[in-house]
């Protein structure tokens, strides 16, 4: 087993053109792999995986891509074909909302440096078609990424996190040259994060040195018995060094089993689930103890804790700029959602909504444009009903805690 550096022109292969790029090979078994360090905002580098995959060196690519975003780029219009509906029924909206904000933080990137995130990607992908070779999307799934940062660092630094996607998204600043060397090295995950991930362990062990792993482990995978030869593997530069050294470690004869525990998102606390029965069952308990002291106090009791709910979720809606009938609906549904944890005033907000003004060809097609600004979430149908999910959610859970003080201090005679 062997790793040498191809930038010294001693120990360059003849068959491989001289690239700028860092370079390592790394012999496992049967197979050469080349490791190729790209700067994912870089023209240079797309030419330079273009020139490596032409000179017919390879007889397979590897990138730093997971099989979604793979086919992403393969289909352009995938995002036209999104169930907004079932993403929002099935608990994906945020993690929807947090590709669209780092999405946004990449067109910002293009738009104001010129260049696009990902050319050479593009580039790998391009030219492995034409040369008829296949390509290994060898990078965890995104989402999967994000929850095991979101679950792996303590509750305090959850806020923070999602306050950096936000404000990265929000921010009117113009991209700095410290952002884009970030994404030189990285890749839009570790450039969002990267301030975090200095000072936070699990983040990074998530966010870096996981994905290390996890490449290594699906580089042996989808290469079981050294089928393939000589691999070339399109990576960020930041993933280099550690790539290498896993591939050199000893890979478990077994990657799959490996590669399913790093995809496995730990559970949040039990106790969590329950919470918002405990609170229902409290409310429910407080209407009864007002009857129970007259039929004046329980109506008062009730009459406030629907005003509270609807209202506050009716202004949630109004903040995204909800239909008329969403605000409507939302302040119907809130007052009764609030005792039900199986259903939310938000997913009834975004159901109403995506029947009153649903999205159109036109906004899918233009919605990784829409929501690199601000304004562009509160225009475009699509982000907008996630918004107005969002913000019903909040006015709901705010309405019932205050609701729920408000009926004890009247129980209680505060």
């Amino acid at each position: 087993m062997t790793t040498a550096a191809l930038n010294d022109s001693d120990t360059q292969n003849d068959t491989q053109p001289s690239t700028a790029g860092p370079r390592r090979v790394v012999k496992k078994y049967d197979t050469e792999y080349t490791l190729l360090g790209t700067a994912h905002v870089s023209k240079a580098s797309a030419d330079e995986v273009r020139a490596l995959i032409r000179s017919g060196a390879f007889d397979a690519v590897a990138v730093e891509l997971c099989p979604a975003r793979l086919q992403a780029m393969k289909d352009p219009d995938q995002l036209s074909k999104l169930d907004l509906f079932q993403v929002i029924k099935q608990g994906k909206a945020g993690m929807v909302a947090a590709n669209l904000a780092m999405g946004a933080f990449q067109q910002r990137v293009a738009d104001e440096s010129g260049i696009a995130p990902g050319e050479e990607m593009k580039a790998a992908l391009e030219e492995a078609a034409n040369a008829g070779l296949p390509i290994m999307a060898i990078d965890r799934d995104i989402g999967i990424t994000l929850r095991r940062i979101y679950r792996g660092v303590p509750w305090w630094q959850r806020s923070q996190l999602i306050a950096g996607i936000v404000g990265s998204l929000v921010s009117k600043e113009k991209v700095s040259a410290e952002d884009v060397e970030k994404l030189k090295e990285g890749d839009v995950l570790q450039a969002t994060f990267a301030e975090f991930a200095e000072e936070s362990e699990a983040l990074y062990q998530a966010l870096i040195t996981e994905r290390d792993h996890y490449m290594a482990l699906r580089l042996a995978e989808e290469n079981g018995n050294s089928r393939y030869k000589n691999v070339l593997v399109v990576i960020g530069a930041g993933h280099l060094a550690g790539l290498e050294v896993n591939i050199n470690s000893h890979l478990p004869t077994k990657p799959k089993e490996q590669r399913e525990i790093l995809e496995t998102v730990q559970p949040g606390s039990q106790w969590l689930k329950y919470l918002p029965w405990l609170i229902a069952a409290l409310i429910l308990t407080g209407f009864a103890i007002g009857f129970s002291r007259g039929p004046e106090l329980g109506l008062r009791l009730i009459t406030e804790w629907i005003l509270i709910n609807g209202s506050l979720t009716a202004i949630g809606i109004m903040i995204a700029r909800g239909h008329p009938l969403t605000i409507i609906a939302g302040f119907l549904a809130a007052p009764f959602t609030s005792l039900n944890p199986t259903i939310g005033a938000g997913f009834v907000a975004a159901a109403v909504e995506l029947y009153a003004r649903k999205p159109t060809v036109g906004d899918f097609a233009h919605l990784r444009d829409d929501v690199s600004s601000v304004w562009g979430w509160w225009r475009n149908r699509v982000s907008r009903t996630l918004l107005v999910f969002f913000f019903a959610t909040l006015g709901s859970a705010a309405a019932t805690y205050i609701g729920g003080f408000r009926i004890f201090g009247q129980l209680t005679g505060g």
